[in-house]
């Protein structure tokens, strides 16, 4: 891919790059355990967020619905990775094989787990409900199966910035364009599932010009935060696209499932954030502390991102336990906002031995390749 002009330029680790994945999973991993509100009705529970109860509070998730920021860092690594492979002399088949052999295992592993406790458990207890709770807990490894949809695709990434260059991030954002068009004004909802590659390859094909940025001179930094910024705001305000960039239950449309033009809008808003805040961020990460934290969080990025909803199921059971019911407050007040931190702690605490015990029992290391 040195065509492209993004090429592996060091073999040291880029603490920034680290830092943006460990940010962003993080996140993710928060705002479930924070933010999920389990509501229980005769067929089990049901999720829900507290964004459709406030006015306005659906802008956060303009900063804080990072996915488009980790597949545009994910973009990168891999380019990095492949590169480091292509040294030793790997063919890139076996390059992607082993990349998605080395993610696909630990996500079979914990969704064949929870899949056998669920159909075992509710066939000997006549648990009706408990398939559905399995399926909440297990809902984040639709992230994985397109991460390992984009793994697979490389080489028609490769080829197309290979063969056209930026011309084909063009084209992509055309197609998303178009999709919408068929979706929302002339009614075909099946086209809109294209997306799925489209918006998450452009932004996984995007990371393939991080080293171009960080090369660019600043304007371009912020020309990208206020294209993707204007682009938000025409597109939402426009009425055809819901202003969360998460899905909220009772909006007719989720800019999520699948995704529309505003992620590719929010794409280039958080890069150009993410580039905005780099010099800063990366004055912080030269002292030993900061650059620790981030090495432990990367280090265990993709345990914790697989394993924290079960640790939140575990913890949800203990709570419900000690309050002697299911479920929670449905309409977030007062206490719910105080109690955000004691869930989170929870959440926490009943993750780690699931962590301990997958390391030491299961998959070793379930990591995405890391930056070099």
């Amino acid at each position: 891919m040195g065509e492209t002009g993004a090429v592996a330029t060091g073999a040291a680790r880029n603490a920034y790059v680290d830092f943006l994945r460990a940010f962003s999973i993080l996140v993710v991993v928060l705002w479930h355990w924070a933010f999920t509100i389990l509501v229980w009705g005769p067929d089990g529970p049901t999720a829900t967020n507290p964004i459709g109860f406030f006015s306005g509070l659906w802008v956060l998730t303009w900063l804080f619905q990072v996915l488009p920021l980790f597949f545009f860092v994910g973009g990168y690594v891999h380019l990095l990775a492949w590169h480091r492979a292509r040294a030793r002399g790997e063919h890139l088949g076996h390059f992607v094989w082993r990349n998605l052999r080395k993610l696909a295992v630990p996500a079979l592993v914990l969704g064949t787990v929870w899949l056998g406790l669920g159909l075992g458990l509710s066939a000997a207890f006549d648990l009706h409900w408990l398939l559905r709770a399995v399926l909440l807990v297990i809902s984040p490894l639709w992230f994985i199966g397109v991460y390992l949809l984009l793994i697979a695709l490389i080489p028609v990434w490769f080829g197309l910035l290979r063969r056209f260059g930026v011309v084909a991030v063009v084209w992509v954002v055309g197609l998303v364009v178009i999709v919408d068009i068929l979706r929302f004004r002339a009614g075909f909802a099946e086209p809109a599932y294209l997306n799925l590659v489209l918006v998450w390859g452009l932004a996984f094909m995007s990371g393939f010009f991080y080293e171009d940025l960080v090369r660019a001179p600043r304007q371009v930094d912020a020309a990208l935060l206020w294209a993707g910024l204007f682009g938000l705001v025409g597109l939402v305000f426009s009425g055809l696209y819901p202003g969360s960039m998460v899905g909220v239950p009772g909006e007719p449309t989720s800019n999520m499932a699948p995704p529309t033009l505003c992620i590719v809008a929010l794409l280039a808003f958080q890069v150009g954030v993410a580039e905005m805040v780099r010099p800063a961020v990366e004055r912080r990460l030269e002292r030993p502390r900061p650059r620790r934290v981030v090495e432990i969080v990367n280090r265990f990025a993709m345990p914790v991102f697989l394993l924290h909803t079960t640790g939140m199921a575990i913890g949800r059971g203990v709570t419900y336990a000690w309050a002697g019911r299911l479920g929670e407050r449905e309409v977030p007040d007062l206490v719910w906002w105080l109690e955000r931190p004691l869930q989170v702690a929870v959440s926490l605490v009943c993750t780690l031995p699931v962590i301990w015990l997958f390391g030491r029992f299961g998959h070793r290391r379930p990591t995405v390749p890391a930056p070099a």
